[in-house]
């Protein structure tokens, strides 16, 4: 596991704000948390959060918190006004000594992001407003957005049972190990009533008069399939704060280190500092590799936690074992399945195919996608559009399926593998029409 990064607390009045130092960049960076956070157990368990702190720790010096209530603040605390939470954020920047600082406010935190640039504009470079809102009215009704009244719903019915992933992060939804942290993270994020209360303030929250009346850089990201906040509440924001930069994503996960974050970060980066870090990128080909458990839901449902957890970690070893005989490189473990790289496309095959196998007597099957092109390597992050079509053409498998771009086939010719053509596809976001094949018998 992770070592915890570590944890200080900030005094406002008799509340303590946890929060943490990370980097020491010539900025200084706030990342303001959504409705869930809770600082130790995020950097724990997720790699993907991980990952999004450490590319903002490598060009700020970031600051992070858990808002009172919630993670390892004060918890017991009632409700407090944005007010409040203001005053709670400039206790933690006068104990780490920050006088000026850019804000990150991301979902319901937009809002309190706003609100600190009106009240101490001298205090506020910059906003950076990710899937946020300045008020949850759309189109000028009251009626909440769909997957906010959701998450209403499953705080009465089901806290605690990570079915929130649905909403936060659809791109991992069905996914055992995903919907395990996810599960951890509601319960040691805050408590039932406390997410009540915490939903009926952000209901109520409106700070459009404000929004208009910024005057300083501002930067609008938003994802186009968010659920959690749609993007009619981001573009408001785009249109109506003086000359901000409005950028849309093509994804649905409203967890913004969920998806495509080197898209996000880099838009970040590039607005906060005006450059990329371009040294840090390595151009390689490789031949990539998606694999995915097939109804791993339902597995989960049927075997129960316990039995599942110990099935996943034989997968996991299984596959480790068959990626070490085979040269592969893990580059991550999305949920039930891996995302690797080979330096040989029939090498990457032959393993996909002995994965497959050596998983059937678990009970259960993958799906797996295999193509190859060019990828870039930026720190210890693979990315690329390469990536991208590898996982479009594993989604498209079938169970017990190793399915391969047609790159991939015309690479191996000779080479004694067998293919069966599975005819011309649309890969979502991947331009082009894409012939497919299945690799083995």
């Amino acid at each position: 596991m992770t070592k915890p990064l570590d944890t200080r607390y900030a005094l406002h009045g008799d509340i303590h704000i946890a929060y943490q130092v990370v980097g020491s960049g010539p900025i200084d960076l706030v990342m303001l948390p959504g409705l869930i956070s809770h600082l130790e157990l995020q950097w724990e368990q997720d790699p993907r959060y991980r990952s999004w702190v450490r590319r903002l720790a490598s060009f700020s010096r970031l600051i992070l918190l858990d808002a009172r209530g919630t993670g390892l603040s004060d918890r017991d605390v009632g409700d407090a006004t944005l007010d409040e939470r203001v005053d709670d954020l400039t206790a933690v920047l006068d104990a780490v000594g920050s006088t000026r600082c850019a804000l990150i406010g991301f979902s319901v935190a937009g809002a309190l992001a706003i609100r600190m640039a009106t009240r101490h504009p001298q205090r506020v470079s910059s906003l950076v407003l990710c899937n946020a809102f300045a008020s949850t009215a759309l189109q000028g009704a009251d009626v909440p957005p769909a997957g906010l009244a959701q998450i209403q719903r499953l705080v009465d019915t089901a806290w605690g049972e990570g079915r929130t992933l649905e909403i936060f992060g659809p791109s991992l939804w069905g996914h055992a190990v995903a919907l395990s942290r996810m599960a951890r993270l509601e319960r040691a994020g805050l408590s039932p009533r406390a997410a009540r209360t915490h939903l009926a303030r952000i209901s109520a929250t409106d700070v459009r008069a404000e929004a208009r009346d910024l005057r300083l850089p501002t930067l609008v990201l938003h994802r186009t399939q968010d659920t959690a906040v749609p993007v009619e509440l981001g573009r408001w924001l785009g249109f109506h704060i003086p000359g901000a930069r409005y950028v849309e994503q093509s994804d649905g996960d409203h967890l913004i280190w969920y998806g495509n974050q080197n898209a996000a970060l880099d838009e970040i980066q590039q607005f906060l500092t005006g450059s990329l870090p371009d040294e840090d990128i390595d151009r390689f080909l490789a031949t990539v590799v998606f694999t995915d458990i097939v109804d791993s839901t339902d597995h989960l449902a049927r075997r129960g936690d316990r039995a599942w957890v110990e099935t996943l970690a034989r997968h996991h070893d299984i596959v480790r074992r068959l990626l070490a005989q085979c040269h592969g490189q893990e580059q991550d473990t999305a949920g039930d399945g891996f995302f690797a790289t080979f330096g040989l496309p029939a090498r990457a095959v032959r393993c996909a195919l002995a994965i497959r196998d050596a998983v059937q007597p678990l009970g259960i099957q993958v799906r797996v996608g295999v193509h190859t092109g060019e990828c870039l390597r930026r720190g210890d992050t693979v990315v690329g559009i390469s990536v991208h079509t590898a996982a479009r053409i594993m989604a498209l498998a079938q169970a017990g399926e190793v399915l391969v771009s047609r790159t991939v086939t015309d690479l191996v010719a000779g080479s004694g593998l067998q293919f069966q053509d599975r005819g011309s596809h649309a890969l979502k976001s991947v331009p082009g029409e894409w012939r497919l094949f299945r690799a083995g018998d």
